[in-house]
């Protein structure tokens, strides 16, 4: 049992948490205080894509997933959806079976809450940092057997595949959320998608066909008709007056913050990997030997700093755009709010977005 007392809940007023047994209660219980006077309390941050970090990459080897996941609490995170670039049957059935097998008894970190397969049904025109080779046409046994395991959350593809429309219904059926990406779909394959089964776009804006004046391409579709948009606010991915324009469509009801992390996450310049390709990291982010970027090495409070200082939005909602609404997409009923009967998972920050501590439900994970 525990008290966090006198944080400015979801960064407005200032308030209790009161927690027993790993959940949010109405009433107090004084066991353990927590001081948060002066700090921001926000419900934990949910990354759902995310490749790896501190060293490590998911597709490359699946089993690191634990190790990454017991670091993320250092950045807010208290629960995330390890993201398997478009790769070989054997690494997704390696994943899955890594997940399968639930954390280790000693772990202790942010939660798995399943797989986001991104390809490999994506558009070799827009396969980005992902190798080429790998891309197939979508599997209707595959699909059934990512709906059936109950450990896909998400998976990417593009519309205009051959057979998606299929996969991606029984996935949709499955519980499984489905994401436009990667694709060059134009503006009415894009919208059917939305209409018939899709409920996200990924990395909006990057490796999709583009908002043009007469197509608008998966952009415009995206902007028009996906329940949320998954952006990547790095200052690199989309230029700050494109990210003002987004807002004022999206809004914080339908943003959602990604990291796209790679390995490099939490380390310095270097060669790192990204599924089975070198990505090297320098002042222009990371990038693939032919310059491509290849996801980001920012932090999702980092996103939540960028998004308020270039929109100038205010705390509660950049912090839903990181919690609440991630939790909605995925269907968690009890996460993304500070309210009892949720469970405690909590991130607190100071006025510059910096972690302080962060509780996955009601163990502190990283801070005081």
């Amino acid at each position: 049992m525990a008290t966090i007392r006198g944080g400015r809940l979801n960064g407005g007023e200032v308030g209790d948490l009161h927690i027993r047994d790993g959940l949010l209660v109405a009433e107090p219980t004084d066991d353990d205080i927590i001081d948060a006077d002066g700090l921001i309390v926000s419900p934990g941050l949910i990354d759902i894509q995310i490749n790896g970090g501190f060293g490590h990459d998911f597709t490359q080897d699946p089993t690191t997933i634990w190790q990454v996941g017991e670091r993320l609490p250092e950045v807010g995170v208290t629960a995330f959806v390890p993201t398997i670039v478009t790769s070989p049957p054997e690494i997704t059935d390696l994943a899955l079976e890594v997940v399968a097998k639930r954390r280790p008894a000693t772990y202790r970190g942010a939660e798995v809450l399943g797989l986001h397969f991104e390809g490999p049904w994506i558009s070799p025109e827009m396969h980005g940092a992902h190798n080429v080779t790998h891309i197939v046409d979508p599997d209707v046994d595959v699909a059934r057997s990512w709906a059936d395991s109950s450990l896909v959350r998400i998976v990417t593809l593009a519309p205009e595949r051959p057979g998606a429309s299929e996969v991606a219904k029984i996935l949709r059926d499955g519980g499984v959320a489905v994401s436009v990406g990667h694709t060059a779909a134009d503006f009415a394959t894009a919208r059917r998608a939305f209409s018939d089964y899709a409920t996200l776009a990924t990395h909006l804006f990057n490796q999709m066909s583009g908002l043009r004046h007469r197509d608008p391409g998966t952009v415009g579709a995206s902007l028009l008709d996906a329940d949320a948009c998954l952006l990547i606010v790095d200052g690199l991915h989309i230029a700050d007056g494109t990210l003002e324009i987004t807002w004022r469509l999206l809004g914080s009801e339908r943003t959602i913050l990604v990291t796209d992390a790679m390995a490099a996450l939490g380390l310095g310049a270097g060669t790192y990997p990204l599924g089975d390709g070198p990505i090297t990291v320098g002042d222009a982010g990371p990038r693939t030997v032919e310059g491509k970027l290849a996801g980001s090495v920012i932090t999702l409070p980092q996103a939540l700093r960028n998004l308020a200082t270039v929109i100038g939005v205010d705390v509660a909602s950049t912090l839903v755009c990181g919690s609440a609404n991630p939790a909605r997409v995925l269907r968690l009923p009890d996460r993304g709010a500070l309210q009892p009967g949720m469970r405690a998972d909590v991130t607190v920050f100071d006025d510059d977005m910096g972690v302080v501590a962060t509780m996955v439900g009601g163990d502190i994970a990283t801070g005081r």
